[in-house]
């Protein structure tokens, strides 16, 4: 640990807050007590108070001086991405570094001490505001019982229930009514631990579904969820509002008591009850969650009446309906199924009852205003998913073991027991229904009565007004879900003109904009008044959220990220697979066609998501999927033999900051996108203490930039102490197996004859090292160069004095432009326009295929003319060759690259390359390496060898002979490039190529500059590593 020395300075009021400075470490000895050491034993005892001791850092400790602390919650709120600072941690530099005084850096917040025990402290809402302000006062939270069972509960039981279930029973019998229901609590309970590990694998807030979709799959499924899931809470509050407003009409109906008509008297109840509802959300959580529990109540005292009523004796008006209570042989009469009418079908009564099974989401979708929603959500979700289980089970088997399938409900159907004529078990108990049976219109009875379980119970009334719970509960909860999810999508900003809707006001941040929406759109369907058409997409937007609740568990499990670790451990990856295609095939079934409507909604969004690319980062198992992918692809790609049939041009390109060289970028962009590596080096020169922070600020704004300006690449940076030693570094230890680059990018140095002769020999240098590691080289020149980061300072700070010539390719100066350091600056700033960002129209891309250097001067321009912006431009090939053989070496390089299946047919053969040059281009070339010549004349190697000495750039007079050819030669293909190529879009020619030890830099570089210069165009001078890259064979 790192030790504190300790001061013996008198303690004041003012330093013994708990809070520690980095001040209070300065001008004491590095690496010791000195003069202040404390006797042994006296680490921290308060008879030597300090300013470091008792009342700071010891208390922040276990009793030991050192600028480290104990693990506390403090230090791990709020951290997303990886390297985030915990809040009151020292950095690493605090330990590591040198104490220095640092004005921006002198206060490290630390938590109190007498809240280092690992409690949180208190969240924005939750501290004070101003002092004269009194606290805000405490938002309102929910215990698992009232928050998620009763709720959930109350969202799962119906108006199926009541009016659907004991119809059910009658045709599908009691077995396969268990069979169904026990289907349909498969899936459920399968969501429901998928929702429970999900909501246990870090701190749930607000936004139910959407919230824990999102952060498991990222905003791309996450808010495609989010916005149906929203839509279809609130239609739904209008389907519940709508089932209890039918069943007060037929209440009306059966007394004449009807307000308008039957369709316009559901609209008005819908739209009153609606709104009394609404009255109920707006005065909050808190007036909320008693209205539920009201309608729990009424709910539980209408199950114990119709528990009630099964037992009670049944009187002669009941046994005339079909009810004489429990009876084995009724039982056993209805355990078997009776199919009738166009719904007598296994499935079809299962697409009947499953929609009575869903609701689980009531508790997750208010986590904002759960206590622990760890803790309430899996806890209250599985509890309510069993009782409601259970009363459906119980409900089906009381009610088939009591009730008769057919019954006439005529008082004179009465017979004795015996008579002959009657058929079914009601004769055994005196009653004749075979009449209405065999003619199948019995008004009564299970298969024919919905109203079974009211005429079953002790009270009838009551039983309505189970229906009626039901119904506003659910509507209720619906109510309250949909602003909440909503609200959360909102803040996220996924999707344009939602923002709006996002605002929460009070204590619990209540979305009262979103509660009106919902209110206008529940308002709107009630007015249709034609839900059934809509019913089928609303269950199969629910059975979207719970297919991608169920994938989430599943995903986050199998991409084995260390960050999924949920608390709750009873789930299985393969049951919530399992869960998630169970509830896609259930969508197919209840209504294919909703099931594609809703599926094309959900791409229709998630497409729009994918192309915006919400700046978000919420660390989803699709994250840690792409990883596991490109890992497991980057190793299986390393177990591969190469070929040259899948060669592909991967690209260190020696950028120094990636805004400094547009154009550069633009170039190996083009023809790397979609199709290889790039990667964008930068050597940062100088000391590496000094240089690492800029490096680590820097890194991330020019991977933005690049992001920014839609180039697929990759960047990175290294330290060095001088230009060459760092592009050694990046050629060796850039890329990842097999994804490595085989191409060095450069930029021309255009100031090679200013600059410096140590960085001239550094560029030539740079070549020879590439060439040495077996890359092929790509060197670019642009008539107005390459670097505008003169241009960019200028425009940002007028008042900069640039270097006269700045370099092309190093990454000295770069402390003078302030956007460099600065990230956000960094990838806001305006980008530059280059020409490969241009549409090229019909010029022409000219390749000097002088030299074979294994194809790649060719294959470069090709995979630049198959992109669009270049696409209309004709590719010319110009080769060497003998005037008396042209028409023979035009044939055969135009079957060579025919071969190569690379569509070039205009070739030319250049028979006068060979021709002396114009003198008074030989004399440029002359004055161009005069500078830098020995004018050694006759003397002996030694007395050469000495004047060389130190200055290896210098050109002995025995060089120039020994290089003339070759240096005329480059002065005639200047001539035959400005005679040919002066309008082409681009200008691709084999790199000439200087050896080692035998041709000085300086010659070399005045070789690149008569090759290249006076050109329009932008040329390319490339040189592969002597190895195919282009084959005609299949194999």
């Amino acid at each position: 640990m790192a030790e504190l020395p300790v001061a013996e300075l008198p303690a004041t009021p003012a330093r013994c807050s708990g809070r520690f400075t980095i001040s209070t470490l300065l001008g004491m000895e590095e690496g010791g007590w000195g003069p202040y050491a404390p006797s042994e034993g006296a680490g921290c005892d308060s008879t030597h108070p300090t300013h470091l001791s008792s009342s700071t850092l010891c208390t922040r400790t276990f009793g030991y001086n050192t600028v480290d602390v104990v693990p506390a919650y403090e230090h791990y709120a709020n951290s997303k991405g990886v390297g985030d600072a915990g809040k009151g941690r020292p950095s690493l530099a605090d330990l590591h570094s040198i104490l220095k005084p640092d004005p921006g850096h002198l206060h490290v917040p630390v938590s109190d001490p007498q809240r280092s025990n690992g409690l949180p402290e208190p969240g924005p809402e939750e501290a004070a505001g101003d002092p004269g302000r009194a606290p805000a006062p405490e938002p309102v939270r929910f215990g698992w019982v009232k928050g998620v069972m009763i709720r959930c509960m109350l969202n799962i039981w119906g108006v199926i229930l009541y009016l659907r279930l004991p119809w059910i029973t009658a045709q599908a019998g009691i077995a396969l009514t268990w069979l169904i229901i026990l289907m349909s609590v498969t899936v459920t309970t399968i969501t429901g631990l998928s929702i429970s590990a999900i909501s246990t694998n870090g701190k749930v807030k607000s936004g139910g579904t959407y919230f824990l979709i999102s952060r498991s799959l990222g905003p791309e499924l996450g808010g495609s969820i989010g916005l149906i899931f929203a839509f279809a809470n609130a239609v739904a509050v209008a389907m519940h509002t709508v089932g209890f407003a039918e069943t007060v009409r037929d209440l009306l109906q059966e007394h004449n008591s009807l307000i308008v008509d039957p369709t316009n008297d559901i609209r008005i109840i819908g739209v009153v009850t609606v709104t009394v509802l609404l009255g109920i959300s707006l005065a909050g959580m808190e007036w909320e969650a008693k209205a539920q529990i009201l309608f729990f109540l009424v709910i539980l005292v209408s199950f114990i009446n119709y528990l009630v009523g099964t037992v009670i004796p049944a009187t002669a008006e009941k046994q005339a309906k079909g009810f004489f209570s429990y009876r084995a042989d009724i039982f056993a009469q209805n355990f078997v199924p009776s199919w009738r009418g166009p719904e007598g079908s296994f499935f079809g009564l299962f697409s009947i009852f499953f929609p009575s099974a869903t609701g689980i989401l009531a508790g997750a979708n208010i986590s904002g205003d759960l206590k622990d929603p760890a803790v309430a959500i899996p806890k209250g979700t599985l509890m309510a998913i069993f009782w409601t289980t259970v009363s459906y089970l119980v409900l089906s088997a009381t009610i088939g073991a009591c009730v008769v399938r057919d019954a006439s409900g005529s008082l004179n159907d009465s017979v004795p027991v015996g008579s002959l004529g009657c058929e079914g078990l009601a004769c055994g108990y005196g009653w004749n229904f075979t009449a209405c049976a065999q003619r199948q219109s019995c008004r009564y009875g299970l298969s024919n009565y919905y109203q079974s379980m009211s005429m079953v119970s002790g009270f009838g009334p009551l039983i309505t007004a189970g229906i009626f719970g039901a119904t506003l509960s659910s509507a209720l909860a619906c109510l309250v879900s949909a602003p909440k999810v909503f609200q959360c999508l909102c803040r996220d900003q996924l999707y344009p003109l939602i923002g709006f809707f996002g605002k929460g006001y009070g204590r619990n941040s209540e979305p009262i904009r979103g509660y009106m929406l919902t209110y206008v759109i529940a308002i709107g369907f009630i007015l249709i008044a034609e839900l059934n058409a809509i019913a089928p997409i609303i269950s199969n937007f629910f059975l979207c959220s719970y297919a991608l609740i169920n994938f989430s568990c599943f995903h986050a499990s199998i991409t084995n990220s260390p960050g999924w670790r949920p608390s709750f451990r009873y789930y299985s990856k393969w049951a919530a697979l399992f869960g998630a295609t169970v509830s896609v095939v259930i969508m197919f079934l209840l209504t294919w066609w909703a099931a594609l409507i809703a599926f094309g909604i959900v791409i229709f969004l998630l497409g729009y998501v994918l192309y915006k690319k919400p700046d978000v980062n919420w660390g989803s198992s699709m994250q840690a999927s792409s990883y596991n992918m490109a890992l497991n692809y980057s190793v299986g790609l390393s177990e591969v033999d190469e070929h040259i049939k899948n060669y592909r041009p991967q690209c260190l390109v020696l950028t120094g900051p990636p805004n400094f060289r547009p154009a550069l970028v633009d170039f190996v962009g083009t023809f790397t996108k979609n199709l290889s590596l790039m990667l964008c080096g930068n050597v940062l020169i100088g000391p590496r203490k000094q240089k690492m922070p800029e490096s680590r600020l820097m890194a991330d704004g020019h991977t933005k930039w690049l992001v920014k300006r839609k180039i697929k690449a990759f960047y990175t940076d290294v330290v060095a102490e001088d230009l060459r030693s760092g592009v050694q570094m990046l050629i060796q230890a850039a890329g990842l197996g097999k994804m490595r680059p085989n191409i060095l990018v450069l930029g021309y140095k255009r100031n090679w004859l200013m600059a410096s002769p140590q960085s001239l020999e550094d560029y030539v240098g740079i070549l020879h090292d590439a060439f040495d590691f077996k890359y092929g080289v790509c060197l670019m020149r642009m008539k107005e160069g390459l670097n505008v980061s003169r241009v960019m300072q200028a425009h940002v700070n007028p008042t900069f004095e640039a270097a006269e010539h700045p370099e092309e390719n190093g990454t000295r100066g770069r402390a003078a432009l302030g956007t460099a350091a600065d990230p956000i600056a960094l990838a806001g700033e305006q980008q530059a326009s280059t020409i490969f960002q241009s549409e090229q129209g019909k010029k022409t891309i000219d390749i000097y295929w002088l030299f074979d250097d294994g194809g790649l001067t060719l294959l470069i321009p090709y995979l630049l003319g198959r992109k669009k912006r270049w696409g209309k431009c004709k590719i010319r090939v110009f080769v060497g060759g003998q005037i008396n053989r042209m028409d023979e070496e035009r044939k055969a390089i135009v079957s060579l690259l025919s071969k190569f299946r690379l569509g070039f047919h205009e070739v030319h053969i250049l028979p006068d390359i060979n021709q002396k040059p114009r003198p008074e281009h030989i004399k440029r070339f002359d004055d161009l390496i005069a500078p830098f010549r020995l004018n050694d004349g006759f003397k002996d190697e030694a007395t050469v060898n000495e004047m060389r000495q130190g200055c290896p750039w210098k050109i002995s007079d025995e060089e120039v002979d020994k290089n003339r050819a070759k240096s005329l030669r480059q002065v005639r293909l200047n001539e035959i490039l400005l005679d040919y190529s002066r309008d082409a879009a681009l200008i691709a020619i084999t790199l000439p190529i200087g050896r080692k030890g035998r041709c000085p830099s300086s010659l070399y570089m005045a070789w690149l500059e008569t090759l290249s210069q006076d050109l329009r165009p932008p040329v390319v001078l490339t040189r592969g590593n002597q190895e195919n890259v282009l084959t005609f064979y299949c194999q």
